[in-house]
């Protein structure tokens, strides 16, 4: 029986990952809301950074009330929401 193949997580290099990290470290500091691309995700992620937690390797992202852990290896993108 055949497996359905997965596309595999593009591969970035440490001055890409080192990027992503210090703008999720500065959107915390300053309590900004955040819009994440996340490999995998239909829809980016939005909200503002309550916990980033280097033992699971998850960014806790705060929308409406409602947390969602994201793994820091799948985010793919930092931006700022427009409205």
């Amino acid at each position: 029986m055949a497996k359905g193949k997965v596309p595999k997580r593009p591969t970035r290099d440490e001055f890409v990952l080192e990027e992503l990290g210090n703008q999720l470290v500065e959107a915390k500091q300053e309590d900004s809301e955040i819009v994440l691309t996340v490999w995998g995700a239909e829809e980016p992620v939005r909200g503002q950074i309550v916990e980033m937690d280097s033992r699971t390797g998850k960014v806790h992202i705060r929308h409406l009330g409602a947390i969602t852990k994201v793994p820091f290896m799948d985010i793919m993108q930092v931006n700022y929401p427009r409205d």
